[in-house]
C-alpha cells in the first residue's frame, strides 16, 4: 500500500506515513475543506521582497553620494551641494517604502492561504490558527515570535518536516537584525544629522558632512547584510511551500473522463435502480399472398 500524498510505501505498523505523516488511508487533501492557489500570489510577494531588498541596499550605499557632494561642495563652497545630498538620499528612500509596503500586504496574504491550506491536509498540526498569520505582524511584541511560528508550521506540514526547516530560522534571524537594525540605525542618522551645522562656514563645517555619511555609510552596512539574506531566504521558503502546496493540492484533484465526479458525492450502485420492464418485440404481421385475377375481371385477358 502507498501513500495517497507522497506515494512512498506504507506499513501497518504504523498509523501514519513515515514521510509526510498522513494518516493510513487518508487522502492527499480532506475533501470538502477549501484550498486556496498560493503559486501567484507567492510569486508577486517574491518579486516585491526582491525589490525591497535591492532599494534597500541602494538607499544604504546612498551615503557614498553624499560623501561625494560634501567633498565637492567644500571644493566649491557650495552649500546647495548638501541640499542635494539630502534630496538624493529622500528620493532613493521613496521606491523602497512602497516596495516595503507592497511585500508586507503580499506577504501577509501568501502566509494566510498557505496556512489556510494546512487545515485541509491529513496529518498537518497546525499550533496556531489562521488569524495569526494576519494579526501577528499587527500585534506589538506578538511581531517579534508569532510570523516566525505560523511560517515555521506551514513550512513543517507543507514540506513533511518534523522539524523546523534551518531556512525559517535563518530568514527569522536576519529579519529581527534588519527590522530593529534599521530603526536604531535610522534614529542615530537623524542625531547625528541634527548635530550638523545648517550652513557651514569653512573646511571644519563641510569635514563634519563627510564624516557624517561615512559614518552613516557605516551604520547601514549590518542592516543591509541582513536585509539581503532575510529576503533571499524568505523567497527560497516562499517558492518551495507554494511548490509543495500546489503539487498535494493537485494530487488530490478527481480525474475524469467526461463530466466530473465532486469529493463528497455519492456513487449509487446500478442494483439501486429497478431494471426498465423489458417491452415484447412486435413481430411484423405476414404480407397477404397474392390472389389470381377472377375471370372477367376489368383487364384481364380472357383464355383462348
Amino acid at each position: 500500500m502507498r501513500c495517497q500524498t507522497c506515494g512512498d510505501a506504507t506499513s501497518t505498523e504504523h498509523n501514519d506515513c513515515q514521510r509526510c505523516h498522513t494518516p493510513l488511508g487518508q487522502p492527499a487533501v480532506t475533501p470538502g475543506l477549501p484550498t486556496y492557489r498560493v503559486r501567484g500570489i507567492g510569486l508577486a510577494a517574491n518579486v516585491a521582497v526582491g525589490a525591497t531588498a535591492v532599494f534597500y541596499v541602494v538607499v544604504s550605499l546612498s551615503p557614498l553620494i553624499g560623501i561625494v557632494m560634501a567633498r565637492q561642495a567644500m571644493a566649491n563652497d557650495d552649500t546647495d551641494l548638501l541640499l542635494g545630498a539630502a534630496v538624493v538620499g529622500g528620493l532613493l528612500a521613496l521606491p523602497m517604502v512602497v516596495a516595503h509596503l507592497t511585500a508586507a500586504v503580499l506577504v501577509i496574504i501568501w502566509t494566510w492561504r498557505a496556512r489556510k491550506n494546512t487545515d485541509a491536509f491529513p496529518g498537518a498540526l497546525p499550533t496556531l490558527g489562521a488569524g495569526w498569520a494576519i494579526a501577528g505582524w499587527l500585534v506589538p511584541f506578538a511581531n517579534f515570535v508569532v510570523p516566525a511560528r505560523v511560517v515555521a508550521g506551514v513550512a513543517r506540514d507543507s514540506l513533511w518536516r518534523r522539524f523546523t526547516p534551518s531556512l525559517v530560522v535563518v530568514w527569522w534571524c536576519a529579519w529581527l537584525v534588519f527590522s530593529v537594525g534599521g530603526r536604531l540605525t535610522s534614529r542615530a542618522d537623524e542625531k547625528a544629522y541634527d548635530r550638523l551645522p545648517e550652513t557651514p562656514f569653512n573646511d571644519v563645517g563641510y569635514q563634519a558632512y563627510v564624516d557624517y555619511y561615512g559614518d552613516s555609510l557605516l551604520r547601514n552596512a549590518l542592516p543591509a547584510v541582513a536585509c539581503a539574506v532575510s529576503a533571499v531566504t524568505l523567497i527560497l521558503l516562499i517558492h518551495r511551500i507554494s511548490a509543495a502546496q500546489e503539487a498535494r493540492i493537485a494530487r488530490a484533484a478527481p480525474v475524469w473522463p467526461t463530466a466530473p465526479m465532486w469529493p463528497g458525492a455519492p456513487v449509487w450502485p446500478a442494483q439501486a435502480w429497478p431494471a426498465a420492464p423489458a417491452v415484447p418485440a412486435v413481430s411484423a404481421a405476414p404480407a397477404p399472398a397474392a390472389q389470381p385475377a377472377s375471370e372477367g375481371a376489368p383487364g384481364a385477358t380472357p383464355n383462348s
